[in-house]
């Protein structure tokens, strides 16, 4: 029911929205005496923080048009190279000249997006900073709602995997795959696989940021959250059913509202002061900090619903049980031995400040293949940042995708 009381009270919002936008709108009619006064000003302020706080945000776009490659500028093409129920493949193409003609591809990146809330546009910057020197991929996850029950009735984890693999098999060998927070677990578990059963078949490289791989080491408060709490509790508190008027209509979801809600309360305080901050910017006009900090939380507040059966399993399996450090985690029946790879590098990266994916767990990884050679694994601790900082901003720009880079450069042969 909780669901619907959400969808119940965005709907009784709406009306009052469309007032806020009307009186904005009235304010901002050219020489409008009001508009410059102190009043005026609190006026617009509060209209304006009003219909933003009340929006409901949709997916975003990717929005990369253009990059620069071997000094030229080169238009960008977003081209879905594998279409599913659950989620589509998507290329950035990079095209220049006249006629314009595909540009020679650097290493092929496979960047595996979280399914935690977000949509794959939260690897926006992840993926500009890779468009300038290499083929670029990224896994763009579907919203649970927006999936017919009678389409597919579910996604879990094997299907993750199942997904990541078929994929690899699809660009080939040569590809390099990133795993940003979340699918470290289940492309780990893939990329063991494929090293077991069909070795030629495997990546050249793969890279763990911020995952989960042992939730044991250095819990944080998300981890102790999860463990304090059974999977039936779960299945009570945070599971709900998809209201009429959504494609996914009776879907058991996550939705994404409530992993939104968890994120916030985390830092609730430093969230509160972010949007006192906006409003005092909207009363002084002060336009630069203030469009950084709504382009931040207009990505923030894009959330996804996940499936149930997924979101359950994956705290059983990550968080309540670690599976996978202790050799137990099993795809469609078998078992997953990380022990298997001997073939694809790692790089594993964790942020000093990491309140998510504490220190030690994406590490972890290394613990688990004895049998990979120690020039074919890395390591590294990024200063000063904390999770969204290992995938996004000026530190991950400057320090932590150039070492992603000379990383997969020297396993590209």
């Amino acid at each position: 029911m909780l669901y619907h009381f959400y969808e119940m009270q965005r709907a009784s919002l709406a009306p009052a929205r469309l007032l806020a936008r009307g009186a904005l709108s009235f304010m901002d009619v050219p020489f409008n005496p009001l508009r410059p006064t102190p009043l005026g000003r609190l006026a617009v302020a509060a209209l304006d923080s009003f219909e933003h706080t009340t929006r409901a945000f949709g997916k975003p776009s990717f929005g990369h048009t253009e990059t620069v490659v071997g000094g030229r500028t080169a238009r960008v093409e977003e081209q879905v190279v594998d279409h599913r129920v659950w989620g589509d493949l998507v290329r950035f193409r990079r095209v220049a000249g006249e006629p314009e003609r595909e540009l020679e591809a650097g290493p092929k990146v496979l960047m595996v997006a979280p399914m935690s809330g977000h949509f794959a546009t939260l690897l926006r910057g992840t993926v500009e900073a890779f468009l300038p020197d290499h083929d670029v991929y990224i896994t763009d996850w579907r919203d649970a709602r927006a999936v017919p029950l009678m389409a597919e009735p579910d996604f879990d984890l094997d299907d993750y995997i199942e997904y990541v693999m078929d994929y690899i098999r699809l660009l080939g060998p040569d590809t390099h795959v990133i795993a940003v927070c979340q699918p470290a677990v289940p492309v780990l578990a893939a990329v063991a696989l494929m090293n077991e059963r069909e070795p030629e078949a495997a990546p050249r490289s793969m890279t763990l940021i911020g995952g989960p791989i042992d939730t044991r080491e250095a819990p944080t408060e998300v981890n102790l959250f999860a463990k304090r709490h059974s999977l039936d509790w779960f299945r009570r508190r945070v599971i709900h059913s998809v209201p009429f008027g959504h494609a996914g209509f009776l879907r058991r979801v996550y939705p994404g509202f409530l992993q939104l809600a968890g994120f916030m309360a985390m830092n609730l305080d430093r969230h509160m002061e972010a949007h006192w901050q906006m409003f005092q910017h909207l009363v002084e006009g002060d336009g630069e900090p203030l469009a950084s900090k709504r382009a931040f939380y207009g990505e923030y507040r894009s959330v996804m619903d996940l499936n149930g059966a997924f979101y359950l399993q994956t705290i059983e399996a990550v968080f309540h049980e670690h599976l996978l450090p202790r050799g137990l985690l099993t795809y469609r029946g078998d078992r997953v031995d990380p022990t298997a790879n001997r073939l694809t590098a790692m790089l594993t990266v964790e942020g000093e400040r990491d309140d998510i994916s504490g220190l030690g767990q994406t590490k972890a990884a290394h613990r688990l293949m004895p049998n990979l050679p120690d020039e074919r694994r890395q390591h590294w601790e990024q200063p000063s940042v904390g999770h969204y900082g290992l995938f996004n901003g000026r530190r991950f720009r400057t320090e932590v995708a150039p070492r992603i880079k000379t990383f997969i450069a020297a396993h590209s042969h």
